[in-house]
Parts: structure tokens; sequence; C-alpha cells
């Protein structure tokens, strides 16, 4: 026995609750189908760049103030000294849990009528069928007009529609913990190390999400807060409140995003490095333009649509991972931002899409002239 739907998006975690919203918003009939059991979870530094925010809004989705928290900039730490840069004026960053942020979009899809199969296992696709491995519904095989392919990283839609052609960086590693601690500040905070990266933010009145990223997968985060004095001594006697969880990070670039009647989104479709902050916001932002091509009945806008909207993020990542490994580099950095704060406030106008990549020539090269001279 066969369903007719129009879309079928696999894999249930943001990016594809965020393309089953923005599809439903077109009116189109949409079923969800994913493996795990909501809330799903993942390690991430759980912020919500302002343009993320501004891409959930375009879903519908605005998030509770008693269940997220308010950043106002970005603060860089680096062997003791500081620069911090305020988001452009009447935008604002949210951190809040990955498991209270999927809720709520899972409420939302339900809300709008999105048909949503938890518990799932989507074994295989063949041109407009989509075999279920689910023994709760009595249908094998649904037939759809569209595939949407939102499981991952490691994506087996991607696979299937033969897409997996790809280029990346070099692998990074990351890891995230809770911890009990009253917030210290309204900023995000990234903490560069000789070996790796820190970064905290508060989601709550009472905790604080602490993640660190490097190249050596060994890399715990207990033995990484030895090189963020500063950081250390904020959590030292802290309550941990979660598990450790670990991802693979890496600035990943696929040839294609579509294929007949497949399309990917989210990590499926290409990840930017973790450390600019964009992977969810990328998400949401595809999700609209995949949208979009589908009310039109072709994908072929797709392909550009994802090129642009990851030109930005990947430039950041490039930027920031500059950093990475260099403390000498990442001191100057530091004395130009304080000397300059301009930069540092143009640069992050530039991050969360505020500001046009064409500012960039002139403050790169002030800033080169200061890492010069510094």
């Amino acid at each position: 026995m066969s369903n007719a739907i129009d879309v079928f998006v696999i894999g249930g975690g943001p990016a594809g609750l965020a393309a089953a919203i923005a599809a439903r918003q077109q009116g189109l009939r949409v079923l969800v189908a994913d493996g795990a059991r909501p809330p799903i979870d993942k390690a991430c530094g759980e912020v919500l760049m302002p343009d993320a925010v501004a891409a959930l809004a375009r879903l519908g989705i605005f998030l509770p103030a008693a269940e997220r928290s308010s950043l106002r900039g970005v603060r860089f730490i680096s062997s003791g000294a500081s620069a911090e840069a305020a988001f452009p004026s009447d935008t604002e960053a949210v951190s809040i849990r990955r498991t209270v942020l999927h809720r709520i979009m899972a409420e939302r899809a339900a809300a709008l009528g999105v048909g949503l199969l938890w518990q799932s296992v989507v074994t295989g696709v063949r041109g407009e069928e989509v075999r279920l491995g689910n023994r709760a519904i009595r249908t094998s095989a649904i037939r759809t007009s569209w595939i949407i392919g939102a499981d991952g990283a490691n994506s087996h839609v991607r696979r299937w529609a033969d897409l997996d052609a790809f280029s990346h960086t070099k692998l990074r590693y990351a890891f995230r913990r809770h911890y009990r601690v009253a917030p210290w500040n309204d900023r995000m905070e990234i903490h560069w190390g000789k070996r790796c990266q820190g970064f905290a933010t508060a989601v709550s009145n009472d905790q604080v999400c602490v993640a660190v990223a490097s190249s050596n997968p060994n890399f715990r985060l207990e033995s990484a807060l030895t090189e963020f004095p500063e950081l250390g001594a904020r959590l030292r006697g802290a309550e941990p409140t979660s598990t450790e969880r670990g991802a693979i990070s890496a600035n990943r670039t696929l040839r294609r995003v579509w294929k007949k009647n497949v399309a990917l989104i989210g990590d499926a479709s290409g990840t930017v490095d973790a450390i600019t902050g964009e992977g969810l916001g990328l998400a949401f932002s595809q999700a609209l333009a995949l949208a979009n091509c589908l009310k039109t009945n072709t994908l072929i806008g797709y392909q550009a649509a994802h090129r642009r909207l990851a030109l930005r993020p990947s430039l950041m990542a490039r930027l920031m991972l500059a950093l990475d490994g260099r403390p000498i580099v990442q001191q100057r950095t530091l004395q130009v931002f304080r000397k300059h704060p301009e930069i540092f406030r143009r640069l992050l106008a530039l991050h969360v899409g505020a500001l046009s990549p064409i500012h960039l020539a002139a403050d790169g090269l002030t800033l080169g002239w200061g890492l010069l001279t510094a």
C-alpha cells in the first residue's frame, strides 16, 4: 500500500523540521521521518546568530524569553588579553538548549499539519518512493513528489542519490558540556588557546554551555580548560549538568546539493566549521530557499541559492581559522581590535549578514597593517 504526499523529509532535527515547516507554509503536504525519539540532542554551541533568529521568525518561530538567553555581542580572549564588539543595533543572538529548540520546532511543525514519524527508520529511496522500516504503520513504502535529505553530515540520502562527491578542510573535533553556574556576561565568549578554541555562552539564568574544538580527536573538554585560565576559573567547582557530547567539524562543500527529485539541506548538504556558530542559521535559510523552489515545482534554482547562502559563513570560517594554533597572530589581532574597535564591529556585522563583504577590503588592509606593526 502506498500513500501520496508532496514532500518527504528524511531527518527530523532542526534542519529537517525547518524544511518541513517552510514547505508546509507553501501549502505542500509534508511528512517527516526520523529514527530517533524527540527531543533530539547534538553537540553544538547552542547559539543562534541574529540572522538565524530572523530566519526562524520567517518560519513563524519565536523563542520564549523564559527558555533562552539574549546575547549582545562577541568577546575574544587570548592569554589574558581580550576584545569585544556588540552585534549591530536592533539585533541580538540567542542561546538556547538544543533540546528546547527541537521541542519548539516540532510543536510548530505539528501545529501546521506536518506529519511526524518518530522512531521511523528510512531504509532507502527509489524514484518517488521512500521505504520505511517502521512497525508502527502498515505501509512499507510512501510515494512522494519530493525527497529532502536532512539526515546529517553522514547522510544516507546523499549516498542514495549519488551526491556524495565533496571536498573538505581538515577535520576538527568539538566537545560540549553544560555547567550550573551564574552567567557572567551577555556575550558569546571565544577563548583562543595554543591547540584549541573554547566557547562559553549562557543558556539560562543558572547554566552555561561550554564547548571546545581542536584538531586532536583525543583532546577532551576537561584537559582543554587548562589552556583557558579565565574560563577555567569561572567554572571551578561548578556542577556539570549534562554529559560530554562530541561531534566532527569541518568546512565541507558538495559539488551538487540536488538531483532529480532529491534535495539536501543542513549538514547533509555541506558544513561550515562550528567556529562560526552559523550551522543552524544556514540550515534555516536553506529551508526557506528550498521551499521557494518547491513552490515553483523545480529544484534548478536551489544550487545557486545554496552556494550564495554558504559564501559568507565559509569566508568567516576561513578568517577565524587563520588564528587557529597561532598565538602570536591571536595576540596581535586582539591588539588591533582594541586599537581599532570599529574593525571588530564591522567584521561582526559582516558575520551576521548586516554588512556587505565589500567593506572587508578596507578593513582587511587596516587589520593587516595592524598585525605587522603591533
